[in-house]
């Protein structure tokens, strides 16, 4: 075990104390790999299944293992056929067994921090579906929320923005300049603190970089 590995698997435990103290479930992988068939043990057959935009999941292996099972009903957006199909599966998402998602940053403390656009995915992890599985490597870790809402407009709206192609000033400048912007990304922020349904959230922390 390298000094990093170590390292990510120390900070994990002492954050999943922290988020088992605010009633989520927690678990450490040290690979994406073994997150993936986590999950996968998770998730019963029969379940309804949906899950939000993520790198995060795409990177990990989560949304083809999710493609590949039949034994589950899965709603994705992406291979909705017109703008109406994908606002249904938004709301149909509300009522899932399981949602997947990341988390755009997680403090030491325990705390989840997200800013969204379009808001489904953040609606579905403050209410809605049963439970909620947030898979999320140990790049997304920051000591406080400050340093969280800091990444999140600093570091992953950027990177999304540029990715997305949309027009915002951080695609152009790399930086949040708390934009207008009609290509804005950035509509609502989410600190969760805590879960109060106990276990209803559950986050995976992985020992590797995933998503931004």
């Amino acid at each position: 075990m390298t000094p990093t590995n170590t390292y990510y698997k120390r900070l994990a435990e002492t954050i999943i104390k922290n988020l088992e103290r605010r009633q989520m479930q927690a678990h450490y992988c040290p690979t994406a790999a073994e997150a993936v068939t986590l999950v996968t043990e998770l998730i019963p057959g029969g379940s309804l299944v949906s899950f939000g935009g993520s790198m995060t999941l795409k990177e990990s292996g989560m949304t083809e293992a999710l493609n590949q099972r039949q034994d589950i009903t899965l709603l994705d957006r992406s291979k909705a056929g017109s703008p109406q199909e994908v606002s249904d599966i938004y709301h149909k998402a509300l009522s899932a067994d399981y949602f997947l998602m990341s988390s755009h940053a997680i403090c030491t403390s325990g705390e989840l921090v997200n800013i969204d656009g379009t808001g489904n995915r953040l609606a579905a992890l403050v209410y809605g579906p049963s439970n909620v599985i947030i898979l999320a490597g140990m790049n997304k870790v920051v000591p406080s929320v400050e340093a969280a809402l800091s990444r999140v407009r600093n570091t992953a709206a950027p990177i999304n923005a540029i990715r997305l192609e949309r027009n915002t000033p951080c695609a152009v400048t790399g930086a949040c300049s708390d934009c207008q912007s009609p290509d804005c990304i950035c509509a609502q922020t989410v600190i969760t603190r805590r879960s109060m349904t106990p276990g209803r959230i559950k986050v995976i922390l992985i020992g590797q970089e995933l998503g931004y």
